[in-house]
């Protein structure tokens, strides 16, 4: 068994976020010891695991929740959950793309400014060193 410290550490999760995720009910095999502390076996940490994974891709908790209840009813509710999930990998596909966007822009600009601080070209960063426009 494992405490909130514990997994927290493991999942590299705040011990915040964790007691937050067990009050709303996405770790339903959270169990507890005889002073209330949370203690959590491999399968609250599967629980877990699940629920960081999707709050990644930007579900909100409320749905998370519904994902949760529909793995507890069991396998009536394989294709509904296949369904969240391709949604889901959808949004991380759609982040990762905006990442990789993100991620060359500013390769350039790092390209850019080592360009100014090798003088092949003028500092063209600094607003305060433009000229002023005429109106």
């Amino acid at each position: 068994m494992y405490t909130v410290k514990e997994v927290a550490q493991l999942l590299e999760l705040t011990e915040h976020t964790i007691r937050y995720y067990t009050d709303k009910g996405l770790v339903p095999s959270v169990q507890r010891d005889k002073n209330n502390n949370r203690l959590f076996d491999d399968e609250s940490i599967n629980w877990l695991t699940g629920v960081k994974y999707l709050k990644q891709c930007g579900m909100s908790v409320k749905d998370i929740k519904t994902y949760v209840d529909l793995c507890l009813e069991g396998d009536a509710t394989i294709e509904e959950r296949y369904e969240i999930i391709l949604k889901q990998k959808e949004i991380a596909l759609q982040r990762l793309e905006e990442a990789k966007r993100t991620a060359e822009y500013m390769e350039e600009k790092a390209k850019h400014y080592l360009d100014i601080i090798n003088h092949v070209i003028p500092d063209d960063t600094n607003p305060g060193k433009w000229e002023k426009m005429e109106r």
